[in-house]
């Protein structure tokens, strides 16, 4: 992960559930009671809290029910949950305006009644700007389609007040007529409104309306423009995507993701350890060279699991060398790496021999292995200094080096376990032509040769799993800790793969002391890079959120029950390449960069426009 692109997921911090929708509307009538005793003053507090809930709170459920009708009568996709939550948080906007312009009514000796009704029509004005903008946001429908479901709220209330506030009085008497008792009924309103709206403000209020939703669409097309002109895509198709996702957990982003979209051409490698007895598989090594994002299940974000899932032996997927440039744009392009990794698995030919493990360092860059026959396991690390994703190039040029130095089938995988999160400058990505780049193609160049000359021994393997009882929250993904013991001759080397997103600095030096004491000569420790939970927090390392004790107790339990599972196999590396779509090359560099442009432009932009649009604004309410 880039510093541009750790910017942009530095904003995961505000992503939320969206509540279901009854719980939305249970909440808006509570405040709208609560708002109704804040603002009239009748003889009981029960009649109070009554009106608030009508005059406040109808406008919000009928904007919560009828908004999704409608939207979807157009082809929109606006949930009941979303639609519910929009109103909600536009009936707080109304709530917080009156709540502002009724105390600077009274510091203010010379604001009247007026400026508190003179800002409700403001607030209704505003509310459907902001709906607006969610709506072309969410369903992208027509402009004149838009501003249907978008004015509900603002029109149910227009209407409440109308018939409450005796509009129509002032341009007939009403009297007993059939019009005047359905459209004037301002001796059932609280006296604070009645006879309160003349014609002339809800002429206003349309103005108002027009006014804001025009600088809304405006601001929009602002900043549109850059998506358009170097991605060929919307902002709004991100953005609604992106609500999509965080708020009820949809799939909408991957269709915003194929736009943008291009094909590559990736190797999925497979070890696999079948027991000699009976040729059934014991355990296998899956790596396709994808990441395995961009965020919870979109994409690639589970891809771990779903590798597991398409498994015969216990499952041990670490993570590739590869960045966000090759995360999979929808999930259903996994299947296509199940299918090339079954192949490459049906292609493998077994030896029972293995090499003892060798680490070659260069600079910062460690290398760690073993080979069977003349393929070989790599685990690459950077600890104890920080690391994040190794780019695609690099970790192609090291898995070349080392064939040069005499290997045939290279499962080169990225250990990721120590890293500081998104802190700091430099977050740690490996980049073709930095000297961290030219250190791992080194070592791998130097672990081969060492591999290539290596006796090999007889081969032994044990493996062991526990789910837990930690969830994504905790930084643990759902193939929790898995341990494989690998032993050649008299050498015990265990492989520890967590299914999370790298590691807590430390914490991987403290698994290994704790491994060490067990009889194992060699360890390393792994993550999945498991993007299932960055859902909610962008970085949620292993370690972060959970007791460091508690893991090592973990290890430590897994390591001895591989190491009594030890059985004489086979093993063998082949590779499949497999055609998917990815974000590709500069593509996530290029959306995480308009994006952080959109919120530091888009804050300046908008914060002219709410001036311009009060200014206007206030010279209106002043001339009429």
């Amino acid at each position: 992960m880039t510093e541009t692109q750790g910017e942009l997921a530095s904003l995961s911090k505000y992503i939320f559930r969206a509540p279901r929708w009854y719980s939305s509307v249970a909440l808006s009538l509570v405040i709208a009671a609560l708002a109704g005793v804040a603002a009239f003053d009748s003889q009981y507090v029960l009649a109070d809290a009554w009106q608030g809930v009508f005059f406040i709170g109808v406008p919000t459920a009928v904007a919560s029910m009828a908004t999704t009708t409608v939207d979807r009568y157009f082809g929109g996709q606006l949930t009941y949950n979303r639609s519910s939550l929009l109103a909600v948080a536009c009936e707080i906007v109304v709530v917080t305006v009156l709540v502002a312009a009724g105390v600077a009514a009274i510091l203010t000796p010379r604001l009247s009644q007026n400026f508190v009704f003179d800002a409700l029509i403001a607030a209704l004005a505003l509310v459907f700007a902001v709906r607006f903008l969610v709506v072309l946001a969410v369903s992208r429908n027509t402009l004149a389609v838009s501003v249907l479901p978008a004015s509900i709220q603002t029109a149910t209330a227009g209407v409440l007040l109308f018939v409450y506030g005796g509009t129509l009085n002032y341009v007939t008497s009403g009297g007993g007529s059939l019009l005047g008792a359905f459209l004037a009924r301002p001796s059932h309103a609280p006296p604070e409104i009645q006879y309160a709206f003349a014609p002339r403000d809800f002429l206003l209020l349309v103005a108002m309306t027009a006014l804001y939703g025009s600088v809304a669409y405006g601001f929009v097309v602002v900043i549109d423009r850059p998506w358009q002109r170097s991605l060929g895509v919307s902002v709004l198709d991100f953005i609604g995507g992106f609500i999509g996702h965080i708020a009820e957990g949809t799939r909408e982003l991957e269709d915003f993701f194929e736009q943008i979209g291009e094909e590559a051409v990736v190797p999925v490698t497979v070890l696999s350890f079948r027991r000699t007895s009976d040729e059934t598989e014991k355990a296998r090594f899956v790596l396709p060279m994808i990441h395995p994002g961009p965020m919870g299940e979109i994409g690639g974000g589970n891809l771990p699991q779903r590798v597991a899932d398409a498994t015969d032996g216990l499952a041990f997927p670490p993570h590739a060398t590869a960045g966000h440039d090759f995360n999979l744009v929808t999930e259903r392009e996994v299947d296509t790496l199940v299918d090339a990794a079954a192949d490459a698995h049906d292609r493998i030919t077994y030896t029972d021999t293995a090499t003892a493990p060798v680490r070659a360092t260069d600079g910062e860059a460690t290398l760690f292995g073993q080979a069977f026959d003349d393929d070989a396991f790599l685990v690459s690390t950077y600890a104890p200094n920080f690391a994040d994703d190794i780019s695609y190039a690099v970790g192609l040029s090291a898995a070349a080096e080392a064939r040069v130095a005499g290997l045939e089938t290279v499962l080169l995988a990225d250990a990721h376990n120590c890293n500081n999160g998104l802190d700091g400058d430099d977050l740690g990505h490996i980049y073709p032509g930095s000297e961290r780049s030219f250190q791992l193609i080194q070592a791998a160049g130097s672990a081969a040769r060492d591999l290539a000359d290596a006796p090999e021994h007889a081969l032994r393997m044990g493996v062991a799993w526990d789910p837990t009882d930690w969830q994504p929250c905790d930084g643990i993904g759902p193939l929790g800790v898995r341990v494989a013991v690998v032993e050649t001759g008299t050498t015990r080397t265990a492989y520890v793969l967590i299914d999370g997103n790298n590691m807590e600095p430390g914490l991987r030096e403290r698994l290994l002391d704790a491994v060490g004491g067990l009889g194992i000569d060699h360890a390393e420790v792994m993550t999945t890079d498991t993007h299932i939970v960055n859902t909610v927090e962008s970085s949620n390392q292993v370690g972060a959120a959970i007791d460091w004790g508690a893991l090592t107790d973990v290890v430590v339990a897994l390591t001895e029950a591989a190491t009594d599972d030890l059985d004489p196999v086979e093993a063998g590396v082949a590779t499949e390449r497999a055609e998917v779509t990815v974000f590709g090359n500069d593509r996530t560099e290029t959306l995480a960069s308009h994006a952080n442009a959109v919120i530091a432009m888009g804050g300046a932009v908008a914060g002219l426009a709410v001036l311009a649009t009060v200014t206007i604004s206030v010279l209106v309410f002043f001339l009429t």
